[in-house]
C-alpha cells in the first residue's frame, strides 16, 4: 500500500443536537478530495474517537468512505483497550470500506504494557484483521512509547505496514526508519512542526491535524521535498508551524475545529467534556490563517 503523501485526520462534526453529522463530514471529505491529499484518517485523536460510541464510529467511517474518491485511502482509527475490542472494531472498519486501520497503544494498564505485551497485542490484531494495520505511537496522550525493538519486530509482520509517530523527536523517527529498513513499512510523521525534518529522516508521509484546515500547504511542502526543492520546503515548513502549534498543543481539538471553520470547512464544537475554543483563541487562529488562504 502506497502511503506516501499527506493525510488529514478528519474531525467529527456534530449537529445542533450533539449527534454525529454525516452530511457535514461528507462535505469536508469532498473538499479534501481536490487538494492533493493521499487520503483521510477517520476516528483519530482529532476525530474525538474516545468520545464516540461504537455505532457512531461506524457512521463516521461509512460517511468518510462514501465521500472519499476511489483513488484515495481511508485509514480508520480502531484502537481499543482490549485486543478483542480492537479486532472487532477493525473488522467492522474493513467491512465499511476502510483500507487500513490505525491502532493506538492500549494504555489504561500502562505499567503492564511492556514491549512484549504490545508486540503480542499488535500481532494478534494483525493476524485477525483482513486489512493492513498501522501502529499509532502517541506518548503525550497514552503515556506509552513503543520501543524501537518492538517496532522492529512488528515491522516484520506482513500485515503491519507502518507507524504514525506523533512527536517531533527526530531521533525517534530516525530510529523507527532504521529499525524497519528492508521491510515494506512506512513511518508517517504525526506532528506538523516536525514534518520536513521527518521527511529528511526517511518518513514516507504524514498524518497532520493542520492538513484539515490548510491541506494544500502540507501537500505543497511534501511535493517540494519529493522534487528536491528543499529551500521551498523549508520555507513552507516555517509557514506551517504557527497554525500547527495553534491547532494542536495550543488549543487542541477545539482549535482545530475553529481553524476549519475559518477556512470554510465544517468544524463545529467538540463533544463534552471538551469545550469550544475561546473568543480569543478563535481570533488568534484567524490571524494566523489570514495569510494562508491560498492553501485551504
Amino acid at each position: 500500500m502506497n502511503l506516501a503523501g499527506v493525510f488529514p485526520p478528519m474531525s467529527t462534526p456534530f449537529d445542533a443536537g450533539g449527534e454525529v453529522d454525516p452530511a457535514a463530514m461528507r462535505s469536508n471529505v469532498t473538499r479534501w478530495n481536490s487538494t492533493g491529499v493521499r487520503g483521510v484518517v477517520a476516528l483519530g485523536s482529532n476525530g474525538e474517537a474516545p468520545l464516540l460510541d461504537e455505532k457512531e464510529s461506524d457512521v463516521v467511517i461509512a460517511a468518510a468512505r462514501e465521500a472519499l474518491s476511489g483513488d484515495r485511502l481511508l485509514l480508520a482509527g480502531t484502537g481499543r483497550e482490549s485486543t478483542r475490542g480492537t479486532i472487532d472494531a477493525s473488522r467492522r472498519a474493513a467491512s465499511l470500506g476502510a483500507d487500513a486501520v490505525l491502532v493506538r497503544t492500549p494504555s489504561y494498564f500502562k505499567p503492564r504494557m511492556t514491549a512484549d505485551a504490545l508486540v503480542v497485542h499488535y500481532t494478534t490484531v494483525a493476524d485477525a484483521v483482513p486489512i493492513p494495520v498501522l501502529l499509532y505511537n502517541y506518548p503525550a496522550v497514552t503515556g506509552l512509547t513503543l520501543t524501537v525493538d518492538a517496532v522492529a519486530r512488528l515491522a516484520r509482520h506482513a500485515n503491519v505496514i507502518g507507524i504514525k509517530e506523533t512527536s517531533t523527536d527526530a531521533a525517534q523517527i530516525a530510529a523507527f526508519v532504521d529499525a524497519s529498513a528492508g521491510e515494506d513499512f512506512a513511518v508517517l510523521a504525526g506532528s506538523a512542526p516536525g514534518f520536513y525534518a521527518g521527511l529528511c529522516l526517511g518518513a514516507r508521509g504524514a498524518i497532520l491535524a493542520a492538513a484539515c484546515a490548510v491541506p494544500r500547504l502540507c501537500v505543497r511542502l511534501f511535493d517540494a521535498y519529493q522534487a528536491g526543492r528543499h529551500e521551498e520546503a523549508r520555507e513552507l515548513q516555517r509557514r506551517l508551524i504557527p497554525i500547527a502549534q495553534a491547532v494542536t498543543s495550543g488549543h487542541g481539538v477545539a482549535g482545530l475545529k475553529a481553524a476549519m471553520e475559518a477556512t470554510g470547512y465544517i468544524g463545529g464544537n467538540p463533544r463534552a467534556p471538551l469545550g469550544p475554543a475561546s473568543a480569543d483563541a478563535v481570533r488568534a487562529i484567524k490571524e494566523i490563517l489570514a495569510p494562508l488562504q491560498e492553501f485551504v
